[in-house]
C-alpha cells in the first residue's frame, strides 16, 4: 500500500462514515499518543565520539478533533514515546500505521529480573526504556545529525530514559543515565542471526550497548546495573523529534542569556537564542535537546537538565492548549511518528501504544519528577555513586521520588508458600560476605560467624562460602525456585530478617544469604531503618516547574 493510497484526504474525509462503523465493529481503541527521540550533539564537523541522542515528541490520529485534542495534550507524559493513533482513518489506514512500526526484542541478555509483587490492589508498576538513537542510516537523519564520515555505522544510545509509571498511577519519575557513564555491558544475543556479543572487557560508555544486538542489549545493560524489572522500550531517531516538535507547535524554553552553541572548531548543534522564554519546534527543538556546547559545563549533565525542561514544558503545553486540532496534521503527524518508532513486541500496534499513552496520561505534571542517575566524573566520563544505588532502590520499590506518597502500610505478612519448609537440620544454607561497599572493604569473617549463628540454631546444613564476595546494600536471603521459598523463610525468621528481604532468583543453585553492609558486625540482626527520600545529588526536578531557565556559559553568549 503506497502512502499516497492512505493519506488522500478527500478519499479519507468522504469514507468517514463508513470507517468509523469498521472501527466500531472491530472494537480495538484505536487513537494512539506518545512522544519519545534520537538526538545528536555532533555536527558536519564532528566525531562520532561527540555525538549523543536525543529525545521526543508526540503525535496522535483520531476519528473526532475533540477526542484527538484531549489525547494529544497527553502526548508528552509517555516522554519520548512517540504514540500515534488511527480511528477515524479506517481500518486499512490503521493496519498501514501498525506496518510501519518497527519492533525488536526486548531483552538480549542472558539474566532476567523479577517483575514486582503486585500491590494490596493487584497493581504494578510499569517501566518503560526510552532511547535515543543517533543512527545516520537515512538521509533525513544525516541532514539532521551531521557528521557525514558517521554515515551507516553503528547506532549509539545517546539518550537513556527510564520512565516508571507508579501502581497505583499516581506519579510518575524519569531517570536519565548520562550517555557516557561507564559500566559492564553484558554479553548480549542477537535473536534475529544468532550473533553473540560478548560480554565488554572492563567498562565501557552505556550508549555503546545499542550496537551490541539492538535496543535489546541496552535494555539489558539497565537491568543488569540498576536491578530494575523493564517492561518495554521505545526507540526514536533524529527525523522523529523533528516532525513530532513541528506537530507540537513550539515548547517554550528558557535561557539566562543570549546564547550560540558553537565554538571555534565548528563544534556544537547550532542553537542561537536571545536571552528569556522562546518557544522552540521542528530543528531548533532538536537543537536545544542536543545542546552540550554552551549550557553550564558543557557536559552532558547540563543536556540531560535542558531535556528535562523541555519535556516539562511539551507536558504543560499540550494540557493546557489545542493545537493539534488539524485532521490533515494529525494524519501526517501519525504517518511520522510511527515510521519514527521501533519498539519490544509488547508495543507494536497503535492499540497497544495508545492503551499504554492511556496509563501515562492519568498523572498530573505536578507528580512528575525528572531527574539525572547521581554520578562523578572519572576523567572525561562518570560513573554512578551510591546515591544512584538509592535512587534505584526508590523506583525498584515503587516510592515517589517527589516525596508526596501516602504514608505506606507496613507490607502485610505474605503468603505461606505452597511447599512448607523442611526441618532446620535438613535446610542447606550457604552463607556469603558482602559487606564490602565503595568506602569501607569487606567485614572480615562475617560469612563465618552468621553461618555458625545458623549452626547454633540448629541449621547444621550451614556453610560459608569464602569464593563469592558479592556487595551488597542490605541482607538478602535468595533462593532459586518455589519449592525452596519455605526454606529460605524459615532461615529468615530464625535471624530476625525481615520477609521483603527474602528474594526468588536464578542467580543462586539454593537457599543463600549474603550478609550485607548493614550487618558489619554483631550476631543481632536490625534492620536499618529506609532513607526514602530521593538524593539531592539526582537534581530533581518537577513537572510543574515553569520557572526552570537554563544557565548560559559566558563562553557561548553574543550580544
Amino acid at each position: 500500500m503506497t502512502r499516497s493510497s492512505v493519506q488522500g484526504e478527500d478519499t479519507q474525509e468522504g469514507a468517514a462514515d463508513a470507517l468509523e462503523r469498521a472501527e466500531a465493529v472491530r472494537g480495538d481503541g484505536d487513537n494512539g499518543v506518545g512522544d519519545t527521540g534520537g538526538r545528536t550533539e555532533s555536527t558536519t564537523e564532528d566525531s562520532s565520539e561527540d555525538s549523543t541522542g536525543g529525545r521526543p515528541e508526540g503525535g496522535a490520529e483520531g476519528p473526532r478533533p475533540r477526542r484527538r485534542r484531549r489525547v494529544l495534550r497527553w502526548t508528552a507524559v509517555v516522554l519520548a514515546v512517540v504514540l500515534a493513533g488511527t480511528a477515524g482513518a479506517g481500518y486499512l489506514y490503521y493496519e498501514h500505521l501498525n506496518d510501519n512500526i518497527k519492533q525488536d526484542a526486548l531483552n538480549l541478555g542472558d539474566s532476567k529480573v523479577a517483575a514486582p509483587t503486585p500491590n494490596a490492589a493487584g497493581q504494578t508498576p510499569l517501566n518503560i526504556l526510552v532511547i535515543g538513537s543517533d543512527a545516520r542510516d537515512s538521509e533525513e537523519n544525516q541532514q539532521l545529525g551531521g557528521a557525514r564520515e558517521t554515515f551507516g555505522s553503528t547506532p549509539l544510545a545517546d539518550v537513556q530514559m527510564l520512565v516508571h509509571l507508579s501502581a497505583d498511577r499516581s506519579n510518575m519519575s524519569v531517570v536519565s543515565m548520562p550517555r557516557d557513564t561507564l559500566l559492564e555491558i553484558p554479553k548480549c544475543t542477537d535473536p534475529d542471526d544468532g550473533e553473540v556479543y560478548p560480554a565488554s572487557e572492563g567498562r565501557v560508555m552505556t550508549n555503546q550497548s545499542l550496537g551490541h544486538g539492538g535496543p535489546g542489549c541496552t535494555v539489558a545493560t539497565w537491568q543488569e546495573l540498576t536491578g530494575i524489572h523493564i517492561d518495554h522500550f521505545v526507540m526514536v531517531d533524529f527525523a522523529g523529534v523533528v516532525s513530532m516538535a513541528d506537530a507540537v507547535g513550539g515548547v517554550p524554553v528558557c535561557v539566562d542569556a543570549n546564547i550560540h552553541s558553537r565554538d571555534g572548531g565548528g563544534h556544537g548543534s547550532g542553537l542561537k537564542l536571545e536571552k528569556g522564554t522562546h518557544p522552540v519546534k521542528g530543528e531548533q527543538a532538536l537543537q536545544w535537546l542536543r545542546t552540550r556546547y554552551g549550557f553550564e559545563d558543557g557536559s552532558d549533565l547540563a543536556r540531560a537538565k535542558a531535556q528535562h525542561m523541555y519535556l516539562n514544558s511539551m507536558v504543560r503545553v499540550l494540557r493546557e492548549n489545542a493545537t493539534l486540532s488539524s485532521p490533515n496534521k494529525l494524519r501526517r503527524l501519525a504517518e511520522e511518528a510511527t515510521e519514527a518508532l521501533t519498539v519490544d513486541p509488547g508495543l507494536d500496534s497503535v492499540k497497544k501504544l495508545y492503551d499504554l499513552s492511556n496509563e501515562l496520561r492519568r498523572v498530573k505534571p505536578e507528580r512528575i519528577t525528572m531527574t539525572t542517575m547521581p554520578n562523578r566524573y572519572v576523567g572525561a566520563r562518570v560513573e554512578p555513586t551510591e546515591d544512584a544505588e538509592q535512587l534505584f532502590r526508590l523506583v525498584r520499590e515503587d516510592i515517589a521520588l517527589d516525596g508526596k506518597d501516602a504514608k505506606k502500610k507496613p507490607d502485610p505478612e505474605p503468603e505461606p508458600p505452597a511447599d512448607p519448609a523442611a526441618p532446620d537440620g535438613e535446610i542447606a544454607v550457604q552463607v556469603r560476605n558482602g559487606t564490602r561497599t565503595d568506602e569501607l572493604g569487606t567485614a572480615p569473617g562475617r560469612a563465618n560467624t552468621v553461618s555458625g549463628l545458623l549452626v547454633e540454631r540448629g541449621f547444621t546444613k550451614a556453610v560459608a562460602d569464602p569464593s563469592v564476595l558479592p556487595s551488597e546494600d542490605r541482607t538478602v536471603i535468595r533462593y532459586p525456585s518455589a519449592d525452596l521459598e519455605g526454606d529460605a523463610r524459615r532461615v529468615a525468621k530464625s535471624l530476625g530478617i525481615p520477609a521483603s528481604s527474602v528474594k526468588r532468583s536464578t542467580d543462586v543453585s539454593g537457599v543463600t544469604l549474603v550478609v550485607g553492609a548493614d550487618w558489619r558486625e554483631g550476631t543481632a540482626y536490625r534492620a536499618p531503618e529506609s532513607d526514602d527520600s530521593t538524593p539531592e545529588s539526582a537534581e530533581a526536578l518537577n513537572g510543574a516547574d515553569d520557572s526552570a531557565c537554563m544557565h548560559v556559559n559566558p563562553a557561548f553568549t553574543w550580544s
